[in-house]
């Protein structure tokens, strides 16, 4: 398995925006009712970490309607010694 982020951007109006939660509620998935939003902030996304197969699967999550502007990001997590190593291989 893999690791995502999934970044889902949204109007920030505030009828666009509560449409567009409740769509994420009204889904059942548990994925989209356990995304986290940034509207009370002034950042009309939500996100979602996801360990799925590839990115087509993690873009799959999303409803079909905001797919289009939905941003994957596939995630890793370093060592100490991986960072040392690619450092040293490359004079940093």
């Amino acid at each position: 398995m893999a690791r995502f982020l999934i970044e889902v951007p949204h109007a920030e109006e505030t009828v666009a925006c509560a449409r567009v939660v409740k769509v994420f509620l009204e889904s059942g998935s548990h994925f989209l009712t356990h995304a986290d939003w940034g509207c009370h902030d002034g950042d009309h996304r939500c996100w979602m970490i996801v360990d799925v197969a590839d990115r087509r699967e993690a873009l799959g999550i999303v409803p079909p309607a905001f797919r289009a502007e939905t941003r994957i990001v596939a995630l890793d997590r370093f060592t100490l010694e991986e960072i040392d190593t690619i450092l040293a291989e490359h004079g940093g």
